[in-house]
């Protein structure tokens, strides 16, 4: 299990949260198998994601977040609820290009070019889509640069997965640190501070901290006070009866071509490689539908 912390500054000012991740995206590359720089662009968005949706006002909200680029990754999208459960998938899961120049996996260079979208499914008639292009494809900077300038608040996300050699992953964790519009610019030179003096966040896992113990760091010198908690897992809540509504609205049209060719279809989740398998009776009892 992954765990989720999140606290605030005494004043009510600053709210941060925190998670060691690292079981979750060793379930990411359980699930697809994915080579080492996919792996850290995948397990970066994925964390992102868990801590944007983590806190949603109601359970059914549902929080997306989608990158698409030029690079040889193609699109990637990760989903989270309100628990920070988080599911993700991405076009191509084979990518090998050189490392940086930093000699780190190039995420950026695997993502390229393209835009990030935000998709917030709060149970209204429409669900809210922010777009923006992509700063630098290597995801933390795109989110805080969304927060600034979609919705206007200043942020700081930090993330980190640190891949073995033989594919494992080590640990993987972030933080996300968000300003209130009401703040007090007086802890912003305190906030500057703390991040200054905090290693990067693969590195305080590897040193033993807990997710508690980064995000009071985050907070350090602003009294913070945790608010709460939760066990985040890679989470695919797909099902035999989703599947189903999802062929239902692909029309008659489309269904009658699939019983006209008298053989069981075989529809396979993005998210979690489950496969799900109907035969020509079935499409048949969809058109009835």
């Amino acid at each position: 299990m992954s765990i989720i912390k999140r606290a605030i500054s005494a004043d009510g000012s600053v709210v941060a949260s925190a998670i060691d991740a690292t079981d979750m995206v060793n379930q990411i590359e359980t699930f697809h198998k994915p080579s080492a720089v996919v792996t850290a662009g995948l397990g970066r968005l994925a964390i992102a994601t868990s801590l944007m949706g983590y806190g949603q006002k109601n359970e059914g909200d549902v929080l997306t977040v989608r990158i698409d680029g030029d690079g040889q990754i193609g699109s990637m999208i990760a989903v989270a609820d309100s628990w920070g459960n988080v599911k993700c998938c991405a076009d191509n899961y084979i990518v090998e290009i050189p490392l940086n120049q930093q000699n780190k996996l190039d995420v950026g260079g695997a993502v390229g070019n393209g835009t990030l979208s935000v998709i917030k499914d709060l149970g209204l008639k429409e669900p809210y889509v922010g777009t923006i292009p992509l700063v630098s494809g290597e995801i933390a900077e795109d989110i805080a640069n969304y927060y600034a300038t979609s919705e206007q608040i200043p942020t700081v996300l930090s993330l980190g997965v640190l891949v073995a050699t033989d594919l494992t992953v080590q640990y993987a964790g972030g933080f996300f640190i968000q300003l209130l519009p009401f703040a007090d610019e007086a802890c912003i030179p305190i906030l500057e501070k703390n991040l200054a003096d905090m290693p990067n966040v693969t590195k305080m896992l590897e040193n033993g901290m807990t997710a508690e113990q980064i995000v009071l760091k985050c907070l350090d010198g602003l009294e913070p006070n945790l608010l709460d908690e939760a066990e985040a897992n890679y989470a695919c809540d797909c099902s035999r009866e989703r599947t189903s509504r999802i062929l239902i609205s692909i029309g008659n049209e489309e269904l009658q071509k699939l019983a006209d060719n008298h053989e069981t279809i075989e529809v396979c989740c993005h998210f979690c490689d489950k496969k799900y398998r109907f035969t020509p009776e079935e499409i048949l009892e969809f058109m009835q539908k």
